[in-house]
C-alpha cells in the first residue's frame, strides 16, 4: 500500500497545540520526567530485599469477594 506523498507535511491541530505549549512553557518537559521518575523510575531492589517481600506476602484465596468463616 502506497502512501500518498500530498500528506506528508500535514500536521493535526492536536500536534501543533501541543508544539505551541512547549514553545510557550519550555519546563514542560522536565515536569512530565519528573513526574515520570516519581512512579516509574525506581531502583532496582537487593536479594535481601526481594526475599523480605517475596516472603511478607499474603497468599490471596481463590475466591477474593468470599471470607473463609
Amino acid at each position: 500500500m502506497k502512501f500518498l506523498k500530498q500528506n506528508h507535511k500535514y500536521e493535526s491541530d492536536h500536534t501543533l497545540f501541543i508544539k505551541s505549549l512547549k514553545e510557550k512553557n519550555p519546563q514542560i518537559e522536565a515536569g512530565q520526567q519528573a513526574g515520570r521518575a516519581i512512579l516509574w523510575d525506581q531502583a532496582s531492589r537487593t536479594l535481601d530485599e526481594q526475599e523480605r517481600v517475596r516472603t511478607s506476602t499474603v497468599k490471596q484465596q481463590a475466591y477474593v469477594y468470599q471470607n473463609k468463616v
